[in-house]
């Protein structure tokens, strides 16, 4: 559930007439007159506030002859309020830390040369995940492949090639490279 959905959920929900017809409906399936009825309120406001409750997702609608039938999206409502409060925040920082990403590759790299070797720890790492996709995995390479490639990339390949391993990104087991 995106961050636009949640907050519509939550607006949804904060209107007591709304709450009322979620409460009918937990009891049966209705139709608005019955609704209105029940509720004591008229048949135009009850679907006002069924459109709202449509919308969110709270609420399903099925013709049945002459009668749109509304009943309760139960599979929602089974949701913790954990589940439903933090379902966005994830996405949203999954989607911040690659848009971190990208700016520090795009501040580091022109024209597909590595200008500096970032001295960040976190900027380094994400310099090094980036050069290391130029390897395959389960290929092997000797010392004299991994820096003909890294070279490519910058004039101080030693250092990239030690970083990699320190990194964890590569192993180097008698002079044969291996990606992890």
């Amino acid at each position: 559930m995106t961050t636009p959905e949640r907050v519509a959920l939550f607006k949804c929900l904060a209107d007591k007439s709304r709450l009322e017809i979620l409460e009918s409906l937990s009891a049966a399936p209705m139709y608005v007159e019955q609704l209105s009825k029940r509720l004591g309120i008229t048949a135009p406001t009850v679907s006002f506030h069924l459109k709202k409750l449509e919308a969110s997702g709270l609420v399903e609608a099925k013709k049945e002859q002459y009668y749109t039938v509304y009943s309760l999206r139960e599979a929602l409502l089974n949701q913790t309020m954990m589940n439903v409060v933090l379902s966005g925040s994830r996405a949203l920082l999954d989607e911040r830390e690659e848009a971190y990403r990208q700016g520090v590759i795009k501040s580091f790299f022109k024209y597909g040369k590595l200008q500096t070797i970032p001295v960040q720890r976190k900027k380094k790492l994400i310099i090094l995940e980036e050069l290391v996709k130029s390897f395959e995995k389960g290929r092997t390479y000797t010392e004299k492949e991994v820096n003909l490639i890294l070279a490519d990339f910058n004039d101080d390949f030693c250092t990239l090639r030690r970083e990699m391993i320190v990194n964890q990104l590569m192993t180097r087991e008698k002079n044969i490279y291996t990606r992890i």
